[in-house]
């Protein structure tokens, strides 16, 4: 059965091919990026220029939805913004810069979309390794790092607090993905992993791991970092 998703971050890396893939598979995709000029409109992929550290322009395409009548099977918050920097020269600004986009972005994207998502649905949202407790950490993702393990736990209590009427919660805290993210945080270093290899796993989870989970992270990861 064809689904109707939002996808984040869908400019390039992972965003990019997922919302390819699913296309070409027929699904409808709302694509949704800063920059589209990498997205060519087709009859099921519609790119959304948006910045989502604007609450307004998030209201706006909310209210796009609404007057298409349109009904959400999965939220994939993939957006994700990085510095990579030793802690003594991260500023306070450079914290700000990543957790708006990280953590209130999400928030807010998902907050205001909700009433749009089928009970059914599933809201996934892509964290990191370096988020999850215990795992390896790496100097100059402290930004970065830190505001994945506050998605991890903004999703399981956003699975807890819609646990009785939908929709599912879930995260993936991916491990290296060959991207330009990845190239920015360790460069030089060659992941075992495509974009699109990783947007498959993370079609496939969207559409029916809320089935099986809910209120999970869960590591999906082949190599360190």
């Amino acid at each position: 059965m064809l689904k109707t998703l939002v996808i984040t971050g869908a400019s390039r890396g992972i965003g990019h091919a997922l919302a390819k893939l699913a296309s070409e598979a027929g699904h409808s995709v709302y694509a949704l990026s800063r920059n589209i000029e990498t997205l060519e409109r087709t009859a099921t992929l519609f790119p959304i220029s948006i910045d989502l550290t604007d609450e307004k322009a998030i209201v706006e395409f909310a209210d796009q939805l609404k007057e298409e009548g349109v009904v959400i099977d999965a939220l994939i918050n993939n957006a994700g913004a990085l510095i990579n920097k030793p802690f003594s020269e991260t500023s306070a600004k450079d914290f700000e810069s990543v957790y708006r986009v990280n953590v209130f972005g999400l928030a807010s994207l998902t907050r205001i979309l909700i009433p749009f998502i089928e009970l059914k649905g599933h809201v996934v949202n892509i964290s990191s390794m370096g988020g999850l407790q215990g795992s390896s950490k790496f100097p100059g993702l402290a930004a970065y790092s830190s505001s994945k393990a506050a998605v991890n736990i903004l999703t399981e209590l956003l699975a807890e607090e819609y646990k009785n009427t939908g929709p599912a919660f879930n995260g993936l805290a991916l491990g290296a993905v060959q991207t330009e993210m990845l190239e920015a945080a360790f460069p030089g270093f060659k992941a075992p992993v495509t974009a699109q290899q990783m947007a498959k796993y993370i079609l496939q989870f969207a559409l029916q791991g809320q089935q099986f989970y809910n209120g999970k992270i869960l590591p999906v990861s082949s190599s360190t970092p």
